[in-house]
């Protein structure tokens, strides 16, 4: 009976079990297992024909003294050292309008011409005062001779010499202002017909026009256009205030823009501000660039790259062979004559020529670095 019992309440114990226990987990529809997940097909051996091999560059990679750098984002701009506003000398009619924004100039030539009355008045009173001047002179020189003849006393000499002082230095002012309007020399003044000449005052290109022909412009501080020599730029960033120690004035500095990938354009540091903006806690720096061809422009986002310590030796691959998409990067590595495959490398993300390399390669690794998407495509014709 005992035995009976027992058996029984082993029995109950294990019914309960089961139905207490949960089924089995399934993974959810559309989800592959972990280790489809991380499993791959693995490295695929790329064989290339004579006539793809010829668009194919290898470099062996090897580590190079690369300097350490403070990347500081920054903008370009003018320099306005060599940034020249013109403004209308006097008030006026635009005529003869002989540049659009975008026009190169020669330092003096004619931008255009300001129809004034105000020039014809100046030029007026210049003619007026040199024949006051000259009956200055001789008054002058008349009353001299009576006055040492004793026909003249010496107050009538007195008088004539200050006419004589007085008549000069009204020429003197009329020659100034003259001189200010670019209409000094005799030729100018004996052709002149009401017409100021604006020209410009530096080489360069016009970057900037306000005017319009037979608008009328006054003489303040508006300047009717803006000429920029784009020899040489700058470029403005921000540094914060525990990094100024690093920077110094002199300093080089590498230029890199997304307009032109894998490009760099060197510079050095002409400024560093004295102040630091309470907000921000940060410094402004200026980086002067030479810019042949213009191709750096006004406003254009830029990557300045300071350097900041003694190089080290580290290992770089050219940006033009890395392939990124997915958030995955990789390069094609040739294994054998005509023979190559893909390798996934973690570099870092910058905007120089060369890329550091954090792992995936090592010195000595083949890489190729012209006619990668060749095997590109010929690895997308593989797996399709």
């Amino acid at each position: 009976m005992r035995m009976s019992i027992s058996v029984l309440a082993a029995a109950g114990a294990i019914a309960l079990a089961a139905c207490n226990a949960r089924p089995p987990a399934v993974p959810p529809a559309g989800d592959p297992a972990p280790a489809a997940k991380t499993a791959g097909a693995g490295p695929v051996d790329l064989a290339m024909d004579d006539a793809a091999l010829r668009s194919i560059k290898v470099e062996t990679l090897a580590e190079h003294p690369v300097a350490r750098t403070l990347q500081v984002a920054g903008k370009v701009q003018f320099d306005d050292d060599r940034l020249a506003h013109v403004l209308a000398p006097l008030a006026g009619q635009v005529v003869d309008l002989r540049v659009k924004i975008g026009d190169a100039v020669q330092k003096g030539q004619l931008l255009c011409a300001i129809n004034s009355r105000e020039a014809a008045a100046a030029i007026g009173e210049h003619v007026e005062s040199h024949k006051d001047l000259e009956l200055a002179e001789k008054t002058a020189a008349m009353t001299d001779d009576l006055f040492n003849h004793q026909a003249a006393s010496k107050i009538a000499l007195q008088q004539a010499q200050s006419d004589l002082a007085k008549a000069r230095s009204r020429v003197a002012r009329s020659e100034q202002a003259l001189r200010l309007l670019g209409l000094l020399s005799e030729t100018d003044i004996d052709r002149f017909d009401g017409r100021v000449p604006v020209v410009s005052p530096i080489r360069g290109v016009v970057i900037e026009r306000r005017v319009t022909e037979g608008e009328y412009v006054q003489s303040d501080s508006m300047p009717m256009m803006a000429v920029a020599d784009l020899s040489t730029v700058w470029v403005m960033g921000e540094i914060f205030e525990r990094d100024l120690h690093l920077v110094a004035v002199g300093d080089p500095a590498t230029i890199t823009t997304t307009a032109y990938p894998g490009e760099e354009f060197a510079g050095r540091v002409n400024h560093v501000s004295d102040v630091i903006d309470p907000m921000t806690r940060t410094a402004k720096i200026r980086v002067s660039v030479p810019n042949p061809g213009g191709r750096l422009k006004a406003e254009m986002f830029s990557s300045i790259a300071l350097g900041v310590g003694r190089p080290d030796a580290v290992l770089t691959v050219p940006s033009r062979a890395v392939f990124t998409e997915g958030g995955h990067s990789w390069v094609y590595l040739a294994t054998a004559p005509g023979h190559f495959t893909r390798r996934l490398v973690d570099i870092d993300q910058d905007e120089g020529a060369q890329k550091r390399v954090r792992s995936g390669l090592r010195a000595g690794d083949r890489v190729v670095t012209d006619g990668g998407l060749l095997l590109r495509e010929e690895e997308e014709k593989r797996a399709s």
